[in-house]
């Protein structure tokens, strides 16, 4: 039953054909069990390992080189020998690596589901054939009838039927952060917002005051906790901007490396009759120089260091690829209870019905002072009230006295507030003031109560006084309900009758407090003897103590990470369960809005269009009262124009949006399971403020991978350059003696394995340490589509490529035509210094990559530590390959004679010097 909040709720229990006192039978529960199912929440189909396994190969850059394996296989069995078959294993290794990679980067399955079974309560009283049992919540069905008290998990959506003072806390479902009143006889509009259901219990909630009975409307995945739990089964999983880009790279990458594969074996074969095996071997090698090998292991090497990073400023990120993405949020979706709030309640204001103190200090935490406030006196401005002044005495024991919760201190030294959180303000409160609680109950004894139901709107306590010689009333409730029942102020001595002017003096104070968003409360007493009799006419003839007005005060911390957020290009957007006024008076004293035209709520949402809300969206800062529905329909909506949308929250309420979220970030220390599992990232220490420091780990993470794919391309590129042109070139145009006409590839294509996987991915993963650049919170947010490879990078990339080409080139004529020209083994030999040349030519322009337009030198040549291990440990792995035995017959190599190094460092050098060289171009021309 979707809509027993509009029905009476003896039409309810007609409709489930079930009564209030008896319940349904055993038998009957029993048959509804078969017929609705366990009260549970279902489980996604996971993807069996061996099928994401087999997924990796997908990749265009992944089936290029199992297509050149394959070849070179097939090569190797024509050849016959074990030497043809170490290319074949070299090349599949790396493939192997790289699938094993990419499914542990996809990390664990979903753990949402699971997190949202913890939230039922594990059992549940019931009713069955009039008597009280205890069952498994997963037993419930609908018709069941449920008795509530003070503490229970409610396990599934109930249709209230009585209630005695019943508080629900549904914070973690709306995102309200004071529990809720419940009414069982209230009849609601259809369209009325789950917050707004007074007559309705939901599974996930709590019961924090009072006693109630309902009987079940809907279990399992029907509930509203259900409901969530199946439309973020409905959430794919959308591509990050980083994984689009690398897409795109391997597609273009697999189009261009078939291209080029095709024309040198057509040329070879048909215009320079060139034996075709050896043809299909250059284009193995094109194939395999075509692809960054070591380009998907660096990607998720350097975002696990992002990772490491970030959990070290208290950001754990469940997502590798998040990382990249938190480097283009451009809006921040934040709840506002436990985010931009301390979901705390605090008092900030007495008014004791002459003057207005404040009182400092948040939270539950009994630190802080009362003191006048607005005072012209410095003097005065510096004194402090407590227990013993009588301005304050009187209403502040009151509060703690008329009060159901307590503080406790936790082992980790912070506060908790067991009960009521705000009573539990009032506790604090008073602490501040000298009262403890368990002593003052002791000294005034409670006698008797009138509990608080939401018809009066107020709550009594009778207690002895010290001298037990009378008993005395505090009342506590609603300013406007006790001010009418008051015929007397208390000036801290005697009761005075409250003339007009007074009352509205009062009124008009409790006006100010309330536009301030507090939540405000009146206190009022009176005295009786010793016989007297709990009675609800003793909340007549009151006299007026004062008002205290308490609001969940923002964080201290989150003011100034708004106005950096606001510096780096970055909107923040508050989206809450909670009422308007409250919402805009928090967001304006955060810096977030100027004006309430900046603010919708929930009800303005239902009558919007989704295009309406495209347009809404751009402008809006605060949405009020909102249900899941409508945090997800924000979030989309602002992905549809083209932003990168981050949410932030820690409630069930939030699980949603932040799945929908292009980053879901998630409360570490108030958030629930649910949150903390359909989240990219968690904060450890709940701070705003640590999600401004992950987007700007982000934005260095994301440019250091400009740095080091910009370093791999440059370094292929150049590779089918030396492949393509060299291989085209008849050897004889190198060779003076005339040699017969033969097309021949400078490189092995084992040898351009090893240069792609040790050569180049070791300094690309220093280039992935780097430090952030100055100004990089000082810059906008990069556009979603906008391309990794644009195309100021693609012109550097070319030209490097060219000026390694060019190096390798030289290289290669001076070694077939000078220095090893008489040489049996010239051919391998001028291939071995054609690595050599290569290998030192992409060490150097390692330094040069660095920094895109500023200077090595200004940077400082070995300012990066990791930089100068990863040269140092690729140069000596080159030596080992060229000179050690069996390890240069593995890759082709000979042992190259000192002469050799001469022109092979001088040649090196050109790539550097051309990189240095143009970043001062760009400087001048930029």
């Amino acid at each position: 039953m979707r809509n027993s909040h509009t029905m009476n709720k003896d039409s309810v229990l007609k409709e489930l054909d079930t009564n209030i006192d008896k319940g349904l039978s055993p038998q009957e529960a029993q048959r509804r069990l078969m017929t609705y199912g366990l009260n549970q929440l279902g489980e996604d189909e996971k993807v069996p390992l061996w099928k994401r396994f087999l997924l990796q190969f997908a990749d265009p850059m992944v089936l290029i080189l199992i297509a050149a394996a394959v070849l070179s296989a097939f090569m190797a069995l024509r050849e016959g020998g074990l030497e043809g078959w170490i290319d074949v294993l070299v090349i599949m290794a790396i493939v192997m690596v790289n699938a094993i990679l990419g499914v542990y980067q996809e990390g664990k399955a979903d753990q949402a589901l699971a997190a949202l079974k913890k939230m039922s309560s594990p059992q549940t009283k019931v009713i069955l054939d009039g008597e009280i049992s205890l069952i498994p919540s997963e037993q419930l069905v609908p018709g069941d009838v449920v008795i509530l008290e003070a503490g229970d998990m409610i396990a599934a959506d109930l249709r209230l039927y009585s209630q005695q003072t019943l508080k629900v806390d549904e914070s973690s479902l709306t995102g309200e952060s004071v529990p809720v009143e419940k009414n069982p006889d209230v009849l609601l509009a259809d369209d009325t917002g789950i917050g707004d259901r007074e007559n309705m219990l939901y599974m996930g909630t709590a019961v924090t005051y009072g006693r109630g009975k309902g009987v079940v409307t809907l279990t399992g995945a029907n509930s509203e906790l259900g409901q969530i739990a199946t439309r973020l089964k409905s959430i794919d999983n959308e591509q990050t901007p980083l994984q689009k880009n690398l897409n795109g790279l391997g597609k273009v990458l697999g189009l261009v490396c078939l291209a080029v594969c095709l024309v040198v074996f057509v040329v070879d074969v048909f215009f320079q009759n060139t034996p075709w095996e050896e043809s299909l071997m250059i284009a193995i090698s094109l194939a395999v120089a075509a692809i960054p090998e070591g380009l998907a292991a660096v990607v998720t090497i350097v975002l696990a260091i992002g990772m490491t990073r970030m959990a070290a400023r208290n950001a754990i990120v469940r997502k590798l690829l998040a990382v990249e993405t938190l480097g283009c949020v451009d809006v921040i979706c934040s709840d506002k209870t436990g985010t931009l709030t301390q979901n705390e309640m605090t008092v900030k204001s007495i008014f004791n019905g002459q003057d207005m103190f404040d009182v400092s200090g948040i939270g539950y935490a009994p630190e802080g002072v009362i003191s006048l406030s607005k005072t012209t006196s410095d003097d005065q401005s510096k004194v402090t009230y407590n227990k013993d002044h009588p301005e304050i005495s009187r209403l502040v024991l009151s509060s703690v006295l008329c009060n159901d919760a307590t503080i406790k201190k936790t082992e980790d030294n912070r506060y908790t507030c067991i009960g009521d959180p705000t009573e539990g303000s009032l506790v604090a409160m008073a602490a501040k003031a000298g009262y403890d609680k368990e002593h003052v109950n002791v000294q005034y004894t409670r006698v008797t109560e009138l509990p608080f139901d939401s018809e009066r709107k107020m709550m009594t306590t009778y207690h002895s006084n010290i001298e037990k010689d009378s008993i005395i009333s505090f009342t506590k409730g609603a300013p406007d309900i006790i001010l009418d029942r008051c015929t007397h102020y208390f000036d801290g001595n005697h009761a005075i009758e409250m003339k007009d002017e007074v009352r509205s003096a009062i009124e008009e104070v409790n006006h100010g407090l309330a536009t301030q968003a507090l939540r405000v409360l009146a206190f009022a007493y009176r005295v009786h003897d010793l016989s007297v009799v709990a009675d609800f006419s003793h909340e007549n003839d009151l006299v007026f103590m004062g008002l205290v007005g308490m609001i969940d005060p923002a964080r201290t911390e989150v003011k100034d990470a708004i106005r950096v957020c606001k510096d780096a290009g970055i909107r923040p957007v508050m989206i809450t369960g909670d009422y308007k006024d409250t919402a805009v008076a928090i967001a304006k004293d955060l810096g977030m809005i100027e004006g309430d035209s900046e603010s919708l709520s929930g009800a303005d949402l239902d009558r919007m269009t989704d295009e309406d809300l495209q347009i809404a969206c751009e402008k809006i800062r605060v949405y009020a009262r909102v249900s899941p529905d409508h945090k997800v329909r924000i979030v989309n909506a602002l992905k549809h124009n083209q932003h990168i949308a981050s949410m932030t929250g820690d409630g069930v309420n939030d699980a949603m949006a932040l799945k929908s979220a292009d980053i879901g970030v998630a409360m570490g220390i108030t958030g629930t399971e649910v949150a903390k599992n359909s989240a990219d990232m968690i904060l450890t220490d709940d701070n705003f403020a640590t999600i401004v420091d992950a987007v700007e780990e982000g934005r260095i993470i994301y440019s250091n991978i400009k740095k080091f794919v910009g370093f791999l391309l440059s370094c292929n590129v150049a590779e089918i350059l030396i492949i393509f042109f060299i291989s085209l070139i008849p050897v004889s145009f190198f060779n003076k003696t005339g040699t017969p006409l033969l097309s021949v590839a400078p490189l092995t294509a084992i040898q351009l394995l090893w240069l792609n996987l040790v050569t180049d991915s070791f300094p690309a993963l220093a280039l992935g340490r780097e430090k952030g650049e100055p100004g990089i919170m000082k810059q906008l947010p990069r556009k979603k589509s906008e391309a990794i490879i644009n195309n100021k990078m693609k012109i550097t990339i070319l030209v490097q490529s060219i000026a390694i080409f060019i190096a390798v080139a030289i290289s290669f004529f001076i070694a077939l035509n000078v220095l090893f020209v008489d040489s049996p083994d010239r051919l391998a030999l001028s291939r071995t210094m054609a690595f050599a040349t290569l290998i030192m030519a992409e060490l150097f322009r390692a330094f040069s990559a660095r920094s895109e337009l500023v200077s090595i030198f200004k940077l400082g040549l070995f300012s990066n530590r990791s930089m100068n291990v990863a040269v140092a440990f690729s140069a000596i792995m080159m030596i080992l390959v060229i000179y050690v035995p069996g390890m240069n017959t593995v890759f082709k190599n000979l042992p190259l004679p000192l002469i050799a190094w001469l022109p092979i460092i001088g040649l090196a050098i050109i790539p550097f010097a051309a990189g240095e060289i143009f970043k001062i171009f760009k400087t001048g021309k930029s």
